[in-house]
Formats: structure tokens, sequence, C-alpha cells
């Protein structure tokens, strides 16, 4: 015959009771420390999970952090007749830059003798790498060779447009230029004057006129009379800081 529990004696009963209760406990016991000890370990990994993250976005961050400003221009912004390009203007600017610990990379694209049909031809391969700021520095070839004032105009245009259509978040910067009444008072006074027209029209900052303070002074010009000594190159570079900076 088997007898149900309880139809045990009451003694026995008890017994089993406590045993049963005891088990519980032993159970709920090892149930704690194990969460107690697993614990640490999920925090430790998440933790270092965490800081490797937060280095590789610092990184990306380095790497993506550093803005580029374009020159393009003609033997002014190549440094003709200096014995270290870093000595022509755009090399200066960077110099400042780097000083105010600014993350602007400078490329210089001068190119001696270029026009701004030249100009025209060679701005999308320029373009190929994305430029933040770009400096204009086109038209002196223009001038002294005589190019008809129209044709001039229209391929500064175009460079314009080709920045603005490609990348519409650069800004643009205008180099104004100046020349001799070689080819008579009215051809220089109208290809002055092209310069803050086109950047009255498009919207882009304008340096009035780079060679100011320099053009035409001997002791700052090289033998040519044209193109500017190291000094000289101070000097523009002054000139184009106050226009770039507040664009930095």
């Amino acid at each position: 015959m088997k007898l149900k529990i309880n139809q045990l004696p009451l003694y026995n009963h008890r017994r089993i009771k406590n045993i049963f209760l005891k088990l519980c406990y032993f159970s709920m016991l090892i149930f704690l420390f194990s969460c107690k000890t697993e614990a640490p370990k999920n925090i430790t990994n998440s933790s270092e999970e965490t800081q490797k993250e937060t280095t590789n976005i610092k990184a990306i961050d380095t790497k993506t952090s550093t803005k580029k400003i374009v020159f393009f221009g003609d033997s002014l912004t190549a440094g003709y007749g200096l014995d270290d390009v870093e000595d022509a203007f755009p090399g200066i600017i960077q110099s400042k830059i780097d000083s105010l610990n600014l993350p602007y990379k400078v490329v210089n694209s001068g190119i001696s003798g270029e026009t701004t049909a030249g100009g025209k031809n060679r701005i999308e391969w320029v373009l190929n790498d994305k430029p933040d700021i770009f400096i204009l520095e086109l038209g002196a070839n223009d001038g002294l060779r005589g190019v008809a004032l129209k044709e001039t105009k229209s391929n500064l245009q175009f460079i314009i447009n080709t920045i603005k259509e490609k990348y519409p978040t650069t800004k643009i910067v205008l180099a104004g230029m100046q020349i001799p009444p070689n080819m008579g008072q009215e051809y220089a006074t109208e290809f002055q004057s092209i310069f803050p027209t086109l950047a009255t029209k498009n919207e882009v900052a304008l340096i009035p006129f780079l060679l100011e303070d320099v053009g035409g002074i001997s002791e700052l010009n090289q033998s040519d009379g044209i193109h500017p000594t190291k000094k000289g190159h101070t000097i523009l570079a002054n000139n184009v800081w106050e226009v770039l900076k507040p664009l930095l």
C-alpha cells in the first residue's frame, strides 16, 4: 500500500517540507550568485566596445576635417621668379592658417602665362579634388595681351558657373586686377570693372586689387617690373587674407 504525503506522520511531513524549502533557497542563491559574477563581464565588454567605437569616430573625423583652399591663377599665384614656391602668397597664406591651427590645406594651382581661356580649359581637372574655398586669380595676362574684354569676362563667368554647378557650397573669391593703360585708358578702365561686376552678379567675395601697394613699386617687384619679390608677395598675402579670413 502506498501512502500519500498527507498520510505520513506529522514529523515526516514537516521534514520533507523543510528539505523542499532548503532546496528552493539553495537554487535561488546559485541563481543570484551567477548573475553577480556575469554582470561585470558584460559591462567590461560594453565599455571596451564603446571605447573602440569612439576611437574609430575620432580617426574618421581627423581624416575628413581638413578642408581645401584652391588658388587657381597665373604666374602671380605660381610664384614666378621666386626661389621657393612657398614664398608665393598662397604659401604665405598656408603659414598663417597653420599658425592659427585652422583645418585648411592650400593647393597652389597657378601656371605661369595662364589666361582665362587656359583656365576655362583646365577647370574641370582642377575640380576633381573638391575645394571648400576657391580663389580665382586670372585675367592679368588677358589684359596685357589685349584680349577682347567680352571674351575675358565670358571665360571668368564660365569658370564661376562650373564651380557652382559642381560644388554649390564652395565659397568663391575673385581676385581683382588692374593693368597699365598700354592698350588705352578706356580698355584699362573697362578691364578693371570686369571683376567687381562679376563679383556682384555672382554674389562672390572680391579682393578689390590683388597687387594693391605692390603694383608699380620697383623695390617690391622683380627686374621685369611685373612679378612681385618675396617681400611683395607678403603684401599680396595680406591683401588676400583680409577677404579670406572671414570665410574660414
